[in-house]
């Protein structure tokens, strides 16, 4: 795969824009025909992971199952059992399903719950990376592998050694090293770990001690394992202090992401119990990262999630909500929209049903 600090480009046949009324800033907003909108309608998908391979977009989906039970903090309602991948010509173009390209009873380590994966292109192969639970109901981080962006993947037969939690986000640098990110509280057990072993129990951070954040680990260049195991990155607020737990509307809570822009790292995650999307920078890959701002405010269901991609010179973020599902937090649909960041880095909050 190439950096996601290079430009992507894909070749447009024809472009058309939709023009809305910004009645609140008294200005017209130009959007695509498919911004903002569910990108499928036959199937509920949620935490996007897009990439542009040989020109082509392709979106690599958690696959969301009707299910008829109450929601909890340990995500029992989010019991996906395989992957499909779609794929888009270009942004105008219709998004299409390329069927099952994973199922949990194929891979012998998974018990259940196949959540949010990513994807990466490196050795002339695809590479699927993905969490789900072993059969003592951990999370880990399993890989699978194709000759193809869209599957069929075949899995490596055990989970990555020293892998927990989940929401792998991965990123190959303009060195060709692979570094991955992951990590998720409450039903993603990153909490569960800090002692160093798996403990349920584990209290999770509150009130003024720093918060837990995110792991960082580099992977093998054959992709079986990591180099060495994961570690916390943290991340600063403006006076170089850590993040404190209680700090809820700035703190990690899952979702990572990584793009590059201008040389430096913008790292990107979702703050769980207050819904936002935010980021920060950082000049190496492993941090410390400093908070900066929001990317986006909260959206219709519990939280969103999200990627970063350049196509053609513009980027565009690609996120969920449950506007399909008319707001049942595990039914929900993929849709993208367009990111303004400013030379200097700074990233315009999008605010994802100002029209």
């Amino acid at each position: 795969m190439a950096s996601f600090g290079k430009i992507f480009s894909v070749k447009y046949a024809k472009i058309y824009y939709v023009t809305v009324n910004h009645l609140s800033k008294g200005m017209e907003i130009m959007r695509r025909p498919n911004e903002r909108k569910p990108l499928v309608t036959h199937m509920y998908t949620a935490d996007p992971s897009a990439h542009v391979f040989d020109g082509k977009i392709y979106i690599y989906p958690s696959h969301d199952i009707e299910l008829d039970v109450p929601d909890d903090d340990d995500g029992a309602q989010y019991m996906m059992e395989d992957y499909h991948v779609l794929s888009m010509d270009n942004l105008d173009s219709p998004c299409v399903d390329n069927g099952v390209a994973i199922y949990y009873k194929d891979i012998p380590w998974v018990s259940q719950q196949m959540w949010a994966p990513d994807a990466i292109h490196v050795n002339g192969k695809y590479y699927l990376i993905f969490p789900a639970k072993d059969k003592e109901l951990k999370f880990r981080l399993g890989v699978a592998e194709s000759d193809s962006p869209v599957g069929p993947f075949k899995p490596h037969e055990n989970f990555i050694e020293g892998s927990y939690s989940i929401d792998p986000a991965v990123l190959v640098d303009d060195d060709g090293r692979i570094y991955c990110y992951n990590g998720g509280l409450w039903g993603g057990q990153l909490e569960m770990w800090q002692s160093g072993s798996f403990n349920p129990d584990e209290p999770r951070p509150e009130g003024d001690v720093p918060a837990l954040g995110p792991l960082f680990a580099e992977f093998k260049q054959d992709m079986t394992g990591f180099i060495a195991a994961p570690k916390h990155i943290q991340i600063l607020d403006e006076n170089g202090d850590p993040i404190k737990a209680c700090d809820e509307d700035r703190r990690y809570f899952e979702d990572p992401w990584v793009h590059k822009f201008n040389g430096k790292y913008y790292f990107s995650y979702s703050t769980g119990t207050t819904h936002y999307l935010c980021y920060a920078e950082s000049d190496k890959p492993d941090g410390p990262y400093t908070y900066k701002g929001r990317v986006m405010e909260p959206v219709l269901g519990w939280t969103t999630h999200h990627s970063i991609l350049e196509i053609d010179g513009e980027w565009y973020i690609f996120y969920h909500d449950c506007e399909l599902s008319k707001g049942i937090t595990h039914e929900r649909c993929v849709k993208y929209t367009k990111l303004n960041i400013a030379e200097d880095g700074t990233i315009e909050t999008i605010h994802p049903y100002d029209d």
